[in-house]
């Protein structure tokens, strides 16, 4: 088989074409993907720049900004409160940062074309050469991601830069690209616990401790400030006053004094105490205030110290506790409804929480359920499953010598058995709620009913407790808490503790269906003596469910 002969003309074109090279042989440089894939992609560095080999230099703390869109960095610095130094924006400008500083270029040194000759006329009809071999370009080295790694010293214009700790963006990204799996920090930082800590001047008498503390902390003095939130959370709202109210006795071997008793205020909004010793006659001693509303400090502390000094709070104030009142020691022997139910349903008083109480008693008992459990059958000899409030106290006294007062009461509290006698007449709650709206002459019935109404969404006429409570307290309803209370639970109907609210409202309607008026003294009366401990609503204790929750059910032995 012969071959093609060869065409002269073809292979003369073709060997011109390979002999000649283009005038303007452009480069195409194409960023525009890896804008499009990258932008808004920064890492970011946490530098450290030793600057104390020089005069007045210091350390300072940097972060470098790395750019993946256009590989550029910039460089901001962290300037610290008081350092003496303006807050400059930028400390290094963004652009591509070289690796190693040369001379200054002189103009038209660095371009992307070299001329090699110009032939020809000046202006139209002349000829050039450009350099398609770049023999005279200047390659210039500059920092990329790959060259930025912790624990790297980079070369900022002259100034050494260590590179510490990165963000968690960053360690990702370099996990991704480059594997790298540890991402150890640099500690660049001295030790601080050698410094020592700020020293504050004793506390000379003058002021609260608060004020004098403030008038050290800068040249102009300014008052200390009040915790707004928490008075704003427990100051009175509506029916809930937030004061927890104990009755006391002095500690005292005088026998005038052993008789006297005390009210302690405690306001929840700013932790103040105030003492109130209700009048008796012919006692010889004159009642009234007995201590001005105060915080009150606690006892053996340094008069003028450095340290702020210990205020009693409301977790110091329990039934059964001693407390020192500027020289004064009372013993806290009762307390009223509201701080019962306020301790119990807050987890922050342990005295009163009666999961912790009973864990208590089930540690004090160990092994011995058993005899426990006859213990208190051989107190109930008729087998009703019910103690007396005096005899669970000498019985929970023999379990746990170091029980106090208030967990026993609150255990009594909690198991206990309301009887007929202690149940509330209603016809006699509907008269004391009516004589206290007629007082106060309400007439917002109307409103209550339309509003509970529009809160009724099913149209059951029926409301959760909380519910009405919440919208009686919006329409200001002249009632106590308690009075309330004992009106919502006499008009539940169901078992989830729904109140129908359409009869509730018909009851206190005084105008409409109006009953003999029947006198009421309120909870609050500043001549309140206490509870009585068990004696009043806590008369009977139903010990078998508080058996059964500390050791679980069990056969009872005969």
């Amino acid at each position: 088989i012969e071959n093609k002969p060869e065409n002269p003309y073809t292979k003369y074109r073709k060997a011109m074409d390979e002999s000649m090279q283009p005038l303007r042989p452009y480069e195409k440089h194409d960023t525009l993907k890896q804008f499009l894939d990258h932008d808004r992609h920064v890492l970011r560095f946490f530098c450290y720049w030793d600057d104390t080999d020089n005069m007045f230099g210091d350390p300072r703390e940097m972060v470098l900004h790395y750019f993946l869109a256009d590989d550029t960095i910039e460089i901001r610095e962290v300037i610290p409160a008081n350092s003496g130094r303006d807050a400059a924006p930028m400390f290094l400008r963004r652009g591509k940062l070289p690796k190693n500083i040369e001379s200054l270029r002189q103009p038209g040194e660095i371009t992307d074309r070299t001329v090699l000759n110009v032939f020809g006329p000046t202006g139209h009809g002349g000829r050039y050469i450009l350099d398609s071999l770049k023999t005279g370009a200047v390659n210039t080295d500059f920092y990329r991601d790959s060259d930025l790694t912790l624990g790297a010293v980079i070369n900022v214009w002259g100034r050494k830069l260590l590179i510490c700790d990165a963000d968690e963006f960053t360690k990702e990204y370099y996990h991704t690209k480059y594997g790298i799996e540890n991402f150890s920090s640099v500690q660049y930082k001295k030790n601080q616990a050698g410094n020592p800590p700020r020293q504050f001047p004793p506390y000379n008498g003058w002021g609260s401790e608060e004020d004098s503390l403030c008038s050290c902390m800068g040249l102009l003095p300014k008052p200390p400030k009040r915790d707004f939130i928490k008075f704003m959370e427990k100051d009175r709202r509506g029916l809930d006053s937030n004061v927890l109210r104990f009755l006391a006795r002095m500690n005292t071997t005088k026998p005038i004094d052993q008789e006297r008793r005390f009210i302690i205020s405690y306001y929840l909004s700013d932790d103040t105490i105030s003492v109130f010793e209700p009048p008796v006659r012919n006692s010889g001693i004159i009642g009234g205030k007995f201590l001005e509303r105060s915080r009150i400090k606690k006892p053996n502390q340094q008069p003028y110290s450095t340290d702020m000094s210990q205020y009693y709070l409301s977790n110091d104030l329990f039934v059964g506790a001693c407390v020192n009142f500027n020289s004064h020691i009372f013993v806290l022997i009762d307390a009223d409804e509201y701080a019962f139910r306020y301790m119990e349903q807050n987890p922050g008083y342990s005295k009163a929480n009666i999961n912790a109480i009973l864990q208590k008693l089930v540690s004090a008992v160990g092994s011995n359920q058993d005899e426990i459990r006859s213990f208190f059958m051989k107190n109930d000899p008729n087998g009703l499953g019910c103690l007396g409030y005096d005899q669970l106290v000498s019985l929970l006294r023999q379990v746990d010598p170091n029980i106090s007062d208030q967990e026993i009461m609150t255990v009594a509290r909690h198991y206990s058995q309301r009887t007929q006698e202690d149940a509330i007449d209603s016809q006699k709650l509907v008269a004391i709620v009516q004589e206290q709206l007629r007082k106060r002459n309400y007439e917002g019935f109307g409103k209550l009913l339309e509003d509970c109404m529009q809160n009724d969404k099913d149209k059951q006429g029926l409301l959760d407790g909380e519910i009405v409570r919440t919208i009686f307290r919006a329409h200001n309803v002249p009632l106590p808490d308690d009075l309330l209370r004992a009106a919502l639970s006499m008009s539940v109907a169901t078992e989830k503790g729904e109140v129908a609210y359409k009869n509730l409202i018909s009851q206190m309607n005084w105008r409409d269906c109006p009953v003999p008026p029947m006198q009421y003294e309120p909870s609050s009366d500043p001549n309140w003596v206490g509870t009585q401990q068990g004696k009043g609503s806590v008369s009977m204790i139903n010990y078998q469910n508080l058996l059964d929750d500390c050791f679980g059910k069990g056969k009872s032995s005969s």
